[in-house]
């Protein structure tokens, strides 16, 4: 049974320009699917693994060539735990280090057919206190979300597309204009948090900022103030 039916910097600012510039040339096709909101619990991450730091920083590539072989919960389970999941229950902390806990990015996931074993495709969420994703829209918007990145085709092809946006208020209430810098970053740390891992797991991915804002948002309907900084296509390497 399908689980859904159970239960860097510069690249990123870059990624702005484009967006803005972007917009008007690239129509994305209307979502017809109706709102999902099923929550699915993770299994619990591993904290202890078989490759070193060291060697999966040694073998970390960018990926852009994909095989048809899908993920297991598991491992996406670990791909978003250590994207933004909790380490820390008393205080909140998490895999990756934001400026003054502030926390302002979310965490969004495109999951095609046949991409995660047993897990329907959609559009889902991710909650990192209860280490749970809720499928918000069912179907497979890769290909949408590809037009989305300027046709980057390895966007269709990945597996899974995980789409780190940002709450830039979160962070700039208390460190005003230079609060945008510091979110910047915290994607950045994310970034190689998810490199880092995918490497340690056999699997391969790249950072893509290079995309249609607007058009993004519109392919996996997220709210107006969370501002897409990253797409990170997935999968085993051909």
């Amino acid at each position: 049974m399908k689980y859904a039916g159970a239960a860097a910097v510069a690249v990123a600012a870059g990624a702005t320009a484009y967006g803005t510039y972007l917009s008007p040339f690239f129509k994305t096709p209307e979502i017809e699917s109706p709102a999902m909101n099923s929550v699915i619990k993770l299994p619990e991450p591993e904290t202890v693994g078989m490759m070193s730091v060291e060697e999966a920083t040694a073998r970390r590539r960018s990926v852009r060539d994909y095989t048809d072989q899908p993920l297991t919960v598991k491992q996406l389970s670990q791909l978003l735990w250590v994207a933004q999941g909790i380490t820390e229950r008393r205080y909140g902390f998490r895999t990756a280090p934001s400026a003054g806990g502030t926390y302002p990015l979310e965490i969004y996931i495109a999951v095609g057919e046949n991409g995660v074993v047993e897990l329907e495709a959609g559009v889902y969420h991710y909650d990192p206190r209860a280490h749970t994703i809720t499928l918000t829209f069912a179907g497979d918007f890769k290909d949408q979300l590809s037009v989305a990145a300027i046709d980057q085709g390895w966007v269709a092809e990945a597996r899974i597309d995980i789409v780190i946006a940002a709450v830039f208020e979160r962070t700039t209430a208390r460190y005003g204009e230079r609060g945008v810098r510091y979110v910047y970053m915290e994607s950045g740390h994310v970034g190689q948090n998810v490199y880092l891992q995918a490497t340690a797991l056999g699997l391969g991915t790249v950072v893509i900022g290079a995309f249609s804002d607007e058009d993004v948002r519109r392919v996996l309907r997220i709210p107006a103030e969370h501002k897409p900084l990253y797409i990170v296509p997935i999968g085993y390497p051909r």
